[in-house]
Parts: C-alpha cells; structure tokens; sequence
C-alpha cells in the first residue's frame, strides 16, 4: 500500500471502470482530488504492478473527515486490502484531530457495508436515488474516532 500518484491514475480507472460503470469518477476528478493536498489523501494497493485497490480520505473541516472514495477489485476481496486501507484512512483521520468519519455506499453493496460496521461504522442516513444514473439509495455512514 502506498501513496496514489498522478501516474496512479491510468490504472485506477480501470478499476472504476470496472467497479462503477457509469456510475464512476472521472480521471480529472481524480487529478482534481490529488491536488488537494491539505486536505486529502489518496491510497494505492497494487499487485504484480496492476492497481487492485484504492481509497481516499477527506478532511473538510478540523472536526470531520470523510471517505470520499474506496474500491477493491474482486479478485482481491476478502483478503484484509479493504479493512487495511480502511484502517490507514481512520487512523489519518485521527491524525489529523478528526471527531468523526462518515462515508456513503450503496444500498446494495451488502459486502462494502458490513466492512464498514466490522470497523465500527454505524448507519445514520439513508440519502434516496443518490447514486446516478441508477438511483440507487446511498446509507450513510458514520464511526466515532477517538479524540
């Protein structure tokens, strides 16, 4: 696990490609994120040199940082890469003095949800047709980080 770079970007839409279809990012949306150094950091996983997973943490105010985005192809689920890099994104979070961490997922992705409740995450919103094109719900989700 590392660092994304600019140069990470090719191989991470590939991934969000595959993931997200229409419903993904764009590669400017990622070089827009990786600009923002102050306030963002951006994970890669990568196997045999091809990137396999990837996650990125926001911190928008003193008190509250937020998953802005995280995939993990499906060769490699099930193997700890989602919950490692869910843990660097908590523990930069609390890095950074943050009172909580929330996140959206979909609905439907029972797998990504209980990742996030094994790490502590609790559902506190239901945000309706947030997903688009498909209109799929998005369950919002928050974890307490330690002062």
């Amino acid at each position: 696990m590392r660092a994304m770079l600019p140069a990470d970007i090719e191989g991470v839409m590939v991934l969000e490609q595959e993931l997200f279809g229409d419903e993904s990012w764009s590669a400017t949306m990622f070089a827009s994120e990786l600009a923002e150094t102050a306030t963002r950091m951006y994970l890669v996983d990568e196997t045999d040199g091809v990137i396999t997973a990837y996650a990125g943490l926001c911190a928008y105010a003193p008190y509250e940082a937020y998953v802005q985005t995280m995939a993990v192809a499906p060769a490699q689920q099930g193997k700890g890469v989602g919950s490692a890099l869910l843990k660097e994104l908590i523990d930069e979070a609390q890095r950074r003095g943050c009172e909580h961490l929330d996140l959206e997922v979909r609905a439907d992705n029972d797998i990504a949800q209980r990742l996030y409740a094994r790490n502590g995450f609790a559902k506190i919103a239901v945000r309706r047709k947030y997903y688009q094109p498909s209109g799929t719900d998005a369950i919002v989700m928050r974890k307490e980080l330690s002062p």
